[in-house]
C-alpha cells in the first residue's frame, strides 16, 4: 500500500501557505473576504453550489473494498459501493496534486464523539475557508484526554476539494457513467482501512458531515459500540431516550422538548457505558422554516449578531438583496440547509453524554392510517423495525403518485450503515436487554383512513403518547397483540381517548382498513425478503416482520 497520508504530511509541511487550526473568527473572515460566502441581515453567511452539489450524490458514494475489510461490509446493499483501490490512490495523487498548488490551504484538527474513550480524531485539509467553518462548526474540538480513546492512534484523513473536478477521461471505466455518456468528474471515497477520505467535485457540506458518519457506522459495531442515526435528549431524571426516524416524521420536532435537555439531532453511538453524540452542531433543513413551530432552530441561524460572532451558515437558499432570506423559496432546492453549533440552542447538555435509554422511539409517518399511534416493542419485534426502518411518501409529493408509497431505510439511515445488517440489528437487541430499554413505535402518520381519506394523528396527542412512554406512564397498562404487524397496543394511554389507540377503531369501514392493513404487511414482507432473505437471520426475529 502506498503510504499517501505521509505525502498530504509532506505537502502540508512544505506549502507556503498552510493555516493551521485558526480560529473562527478567521474562519468567518476568509469565507466572506475570499467571496466563499456573503453576511446576511442577521450576521449569518449565506452561500450558494452549483447544481450538482444542492444535495449527496449518493452514486458518486464509494467504499474502498479490500480483503481485509470486506467481510465486514453489506455488499448487496444499493448504498456499498466498491471502488477499486489503485483507482482511489490515482484519485488521492491527483487531490494531492491540487493541494500543493493551492494558495491557501486550512488544516484543522477536531474529534468524532463526545465520550473520549471512542472519539475518532479527524484531521480535515482543504482550501476553502467556508468548508473550515462548516467542519468548526459540526465537529468537536480536540479533547485534552484524547489519549483515552481507542482509535488515538488510528485518526482519519479527509481531503476536500470542492470545486476541483476530476479529469473524465482519465477515469473512464473506472467511476460513474452518468446518463449523459460522460463519466462523473465527482467522487466521495472512503478507505476505512487506511483511514482516508476524500471529497472531490463536490461543494455540498452534508459530504464530509455524512461521510465521517459512515466511517464511524463501521468502525464503531467491530468495537461493540452501537452507532445509531437518531436524536438524544435527557430529563430532569438523567433518563435518556432515543428518537429514530425518516424526514418527515417529526424527529426534530419531538426531540425539542423543553422538559428535556438535548445531546444531538442526529448522530450518536451507544457504549456500556451510555450514549454519546458525535456532533458538536446541526445542519437543519431550513425549507419552510416556521418560527412558531421550531423556535429554537429558527432562533440559531436568525439571531443578530455581528457576523464575525455569528458563524451559522445556510447553503444554497433564497436572499434578497438587503440580506433577507427567504426560506418559503424552493426553486433551486428543496434541501437548502444551515450549520450552526449545538451552543447556539437554547436547552442542550453541553457534554452530550448521557447513561444507557430508559426508551427507544422509532417514529413513522404512516400515510396509509394502519399502524397503531403508539404501540410496544419487544427486543426481536423491535431488531426487525430497526431493520426495516419505515415511514411512507405521500401521494402527490412525486409526479404519477397517487397513493401512498412505502419507504424503507434500513436502521433508520441506509445510505450510512456499511456494516451486515445482523451486525447492528444483534447489538440493538443485546443492548436492549442488557440495558433494559424500552422501545415503542409511534406513528406520526394517518388515522381513520389513508392520506386523503384519514387525519393525521394530533400532535398534541402525539406528545402525550411520547410523553407517556418516556415517563413510564405505559409500563403498567395492559396490552393487545397486534397479530399482523406483530405490535403490542396499549389499551389505555393517560389523556388519549382509547379509542384511537387500536387503529380499526377510527376506521368507518372495518374491511377497508383490513384490506389497506394487508397490502401494506404483503409489501413489509416482500422488502423484507428482498433485502434480507439471503441473509440467514434468526428466525425469531424473521416471524415478527409485518405479513409473516
Amino acid at each position: 500500500m502506498k503510504d499517501l497520508k505521509a505525502a498530504v504530511t509532506d505537502v502540508l509541511g512544505h506549502h507556503p501557505g498552510v493555516l493551521k487550526n485558526i480560529s473562527r473568527t478567521e474562519m468567518i473572515r476568509l469565507s466572506v473576504e475570499r467571496h466563499e460566502a456573503m453576511v446576511t441581515e442577521s450576521g449569518a453567511l449565506a452561500t450558494w453550489t452549483a447544481p450538482e452539489s444542492t444535495g449527496r450524490s449518493p452514486k458518486d458514494t464509494l467504499i474502498v473494498k479490500r480483503s481485509s475489510s470486506e467481510g465486514n461490509i453489506d455488499w448487496t446493499s444499493a448504498n456499498n459501493l466498491p471502488i477499486d483501490a489503485d483507482t482511489f490512490d490515482s484519485i488521492l495523487e491527483d487531490a494531492i496534486g491540487q493541494l500543493k498548488v493551492a494558495d491557501k490551504l486550512y488544516e484543522t484538527d477536531r474529534t468524532i464523539g463526545a465520550d473520549s474513550k471512542y472519539a475518532l480524531p479527524v484531521k480535515v485539509v482543504t482550501n476553502r475557508a467556508l468548508h473550515t467553518l462548516f467542519i468548526d462548526n459540526m465537529f468537536r474540538p480536540v479533547p485534552a484526554d484524547i489519549e483515552k480513546s481507542c482509535f488515538a492512534k488510528d485518526g482519519f484523513l479527509l481531503i476536500a476539494l470542492p470545486y476541483y473536478k476530476l479529469d473524465s477521461a482519465k477515469y473512464e471505466g473506472k467511476l460513474r457513467k452518468l446518463p449523459n455518456g460522460k463519466t462523473s468528474d465527482l467522487v466521495v471515497a472512503m478507505d476505512f482501512d487506511r483511514g482516508i477520505g476524500m471529497v472531490i467535485g463536490s461543494a455540498y457540506m452534508g459530504s464530509m458531515k455524512k461521510m465521517l458518519f459512515t466511517v464511524m457506522n463501521y468502525l464503531l459495531p467491530l468495537r461493540g459500540i452501537l452507532p445509531l442515526h437518531c436524536s438524544a435528549n435527557e430529563g430532569t431524571k438523567k433518563d435518556s431516550a432515543l428518537l429514530l426516524g425518516l424526514s418527515g416524521t417529526g424527529k426534530t420536532t419531538l426531540s425539542a422538548d423543553p422538559a428535556r435537555a438535548l445531546l444531538g439531532d442526529d448522530e450518536h453511538g451507544w457504549s456500556d457505558d451510555g450514549i454519546a453524540n458525535f456532533e458538536n452542531g446541526c445542519y437543519a433543513k431550513m425549507i419552510d422554516i416556521n418560527p412558531k413551530k421550531e423556535p429554537d432552530i429558527y432562533d440559531a441561524v436568525m439571531h443578530k449578531a455581528d457576523y464575525l460572532k455569528h458563524g451559522s451558515m445556510v447553503e444554497n437558499a433564497m436572499v434578497y438583496p438587503d440580506g433577507r432570506f427567504d426560506f418559503d423559496d424552493n426553486r433551486f432546492t428543496e434541501n437548502s440547509r444551515a450549520s450552526f453549533p449545538l451552543s447556539f440552542l437554547k436547552n442542550i447538555k453541553p457534554s452530550s453524554v448521557a447513561g444507557h435509554p430508559k426508551t427507544i422511539l422509532f417514529l413513522t409517518a404512516d400515510a396509509y392510517g394502519v399502524l397503531p399511534p403508539v404501540s410496544k416493542l419487544n427486543k426481536e419485534q423491535a431488531m426487525l423495525w430497526f431493520m426495516m426502518g419505515y415511514t411512507s411518501k405521500l401521494a402527490g409529493t412525486e409526479t404519477g403518485v397517487t397513493e401512498p408509497q412505502v419507504a424503507f431505510s434500513r436502521f433508520f439511515g441506509a445510505p450510512f450503515m456499511p456494516c451486515k445488517p445482523d451486525k447492528y440489528a444483534t447489538m440493538l437487541g443485546e443492548k436492549m436487554e442488557k440495558f433494559q430499554t424500552n422501545v415503542f413505535l409511534v406513528n406520526t402518520g394517518w388515522s381513520g383512513g389513508s392520506y386523503g381519506i384519514g387525519k393525521r394523528i394530533d400532535l398534541t396527542l402525539t406528545r402525550r403518547m411520547v410523553n407517556a412512554a418516556l415517563s413510564g406512564e405505559l409500563d403498567g397498562v395492559d396490552y393487545t397483540d397486534d397479530k399482523l404487524f406483530h405490535l403490542q397496543i396499549p389499551v389505555s394511554c393517560p389523556g388519549v381517548p382509547s379509542e384511537i389507540l387500536n387503529p380499526i377503531n377510527t376506521w368507518a369501514d372495518p374491511e377497508a382498513y383490513r384490506a389497506a392493513a394487508n397490502k401494506l404487511a404483503k409489501q413489509f414482507s416482500d422488502h423484507f425478503d428482498k433485502a434480507y432473505g439471503s441473509n440467514n437471520l434468526p428466525a425469531s426475529m424473521v416471524s415478527q416482520c409485518p405479513g409473516k
